[in-house]
């Protein structure tokens, strides 16, 4: 199958003339349209206009140029004796290539107050068309739709004269994949302005491959790394990784969560994250006394963590994190003295967000399950002091109330059944994934020690029963926060009275499975 004649069509003309340049001097007969055909001639590629082809003009600001039987004639006619007689009936040459790449609707979409008009004009039609057409009939025709793969074609045109039958079914998969992710992301953007509903009859995703993992959890499982490409802003999905090893598939989820977390707060704060749990959180005035409060709450689960900051790196606080074996730091950026300190360790990872100066419009979660998909939006509450109800007869004081807050932000990032121990805006005790309450809170309680006394505590959700309140009034906690709801919540409200403990409900449970 020689390649004797090309349809090129792009939005996106990255390569796109040396590209087309090397199918010329193979002797290609290149067929172009608007701008493309525009930007080939100038640059001295032989083109023919498309319209020389239809033998019709562009016409409605160039949204038919290429609907015509002597285009999608030339691309769907099999190479079969009544196909080609069919073509040579109606003077139609056969397309052998095609090279088209779609409207930027993405690009569109992601600009600041775009209209739905502005947006809808970026929808293509001939484009899919053409790639679809190409695609179909890949036995006879090539279809390219990423730049990308230019360098690829070209080198096996140039080599073999032809493209060889397993090429043409990669690229015609890749262009069925480029036209549904096109897709996906009109009805999703559509979805998204002509209604409220959040979960519609349909789910469709549209990720991209970020890389390929050593490894997923364990070595013996594959894994890589996809992201959204219709999410922008502060994420892990697009943070930049200055140094340091690729990042494994548990460094993500812990980077992630990391950052979830540390974006929580408006004063300078640090998180530390040990297998998917935060096991040192402070907040403080500057980033290194956050960092050593941080490090203090349980320095030995530190040891190999991933930590997130929620300011600039400086060099003071990086000297600090350099004492001990990390994983990777996620800021929003590093100092160059930050950096200089840093990257002495060759495999530490060191990952820039940019100001997380406010969430990603990213606001469902997605999780696996064999058969099928759970989505749920994202758990981002914000609590206020003025939104927990008190049900003690001891009041909190406005000092202990921040700290409950403070807790009680924590304790959503932790696994269930969670419970989070703090005190002075550091967290001192944390209990997760235990199969009962009071099990988390004896672990929070163990790592605390004597720093319990006088500190606050914070539950995912209520209290079944009034022992962990009995449990937290011999380590001396002063203030509780939980959700409520319990059928037994007088037991615990009245254990509480019983020790002098101040609690508050908040009517909202955080469970983190």
């Amino acid at each position: 199958m020689k390649v004797k004649r090309a349809l090129i069509s792009v939005s996106n003309k990255t390569g796109l003339v040396d590209f087309a340049r090397g199918l010329a001097e193979l002797g290609v007969e290149i067929v172009s349209t608007g701008g493309t055909a525009k930007t080939l001639r100038g640059a001295g590629v032989p083109v023919v206009y498309i319209s020389d082809v239809t033998g019709f003009p562009e016409i409605l600001d160039g949204r038919v140029k290429t609907l015509h039987p002597n285009v999608h004639g030339g691309i769907l006619a099999m190479r079969t004796e009544e196909h080609l007689n069919q073509l040579q009936e109606h003077n139609i040459t056969p397309i052998d290539l095609v090279v088209v790449n779609l409207y930027p609707f993405r690009e569109t979409i992601a600009k600041p107050n775009v209209t739905l008009e502005e947006a809808i004009e970026n929808i293509d039609i001939g484009g899919p068309t053409m790639v679809r057409s190409a695609a179909k009939n890949h036995a006879y025709v090539g279809i390219v739709v990423n730049p990308q793969r230019y360098g690829d074609v070209l080198a096996v045109l140039q080599e073999q004269g032809e493209l060889p039958d397993k090429l043409r079914l990669a690229l015609a998969r890749e262009a069925f994949a480029h036209t549904a992710s096109y897709d996906t992301a009109i009805a999703n953007y559509l979805g998204q302005v002509t209604d409220d509903e959040i979960f519609r009859p349909e789910f469709n995703l549209s990720l991209v491959k970020a890389q390929d993992l050593r490894y997923g959890e364990n070595p013996h499982q594959k894994a890589a790394f996809y992201r959204d490409p219709s999410v922008s802003g502060p994420c892990i999905a697009n943070a930049r990784q200055l140094h340091g090893k690729e990042l494994s598939y548990n460094n993500i989820l812990d980077a992630n969560s990391a950052l979830e977390l540390v974006r929580e707060f408006t004063t300078p704060s640090v998180v530390i994250i040990k297998h998917n749990n935060p096991c040192g959180t402070a907040t403080a005035d500057n980033l290194v006394v956050a960092y050593q409060c941080a490090l203090e709450a349980d320095a030995v689960s530190a040891y190999g963590g991933i930590v997130a900051v929620n300011r600039i790196l400086d060099g003071e606080t990086a000297a600090q994190m350099s004492k001990i074996f990390l994983e990777a730091i996620i800021a929003p950026d590093f100092t160059s003295e930050a950096l200089e300190i840093l990257t002495k360790k060759a495999n530490l990872r060191l990952l820039a967000t940019g100001e997380l100066t406010e969430q990603t419009k990213d606001v469902l979660e997605v999780r696996k399950v064999n058969g099928g998909l759970l989505v749920q939006q994202a758990d981002r509450l914000v609590l206020n002091m003025d939104e927990v109800k008190v049900v003690t007869e001891r009041q909190p004081s406005q000092e202990e109330l921040k700290e409950l807050i403070f807790a009680m932000t924590v304790v959503k990032h932790v696994k269930s059944n969670a419970i989070v121990l703090g005190k002075a805006g550091q967290i001192i005790g944390v209990g997760a994934g235990q199969m009962n309450r009071v099990g988390s809170a004896r672990i929070a309680f163990e790592q605390a020690g004597e720093k319990a006394r006088g500190a606050v505590l914070a539950s995912d959700a209520f209290f079944p029963f009034r022992d962990t309140v009995d449990e937290a009034a011999k380590m001396g906690i002063r203030a509780i926060i939980q959700p409520g709801g319990s059928i037994r919540d007088e037991e615990s409200i009245q254990a509480c009275n019983e020790h002098g403990i101040a609690m508050v409900f908040t009517g909202m449970r955080h469970f983190k499975h």
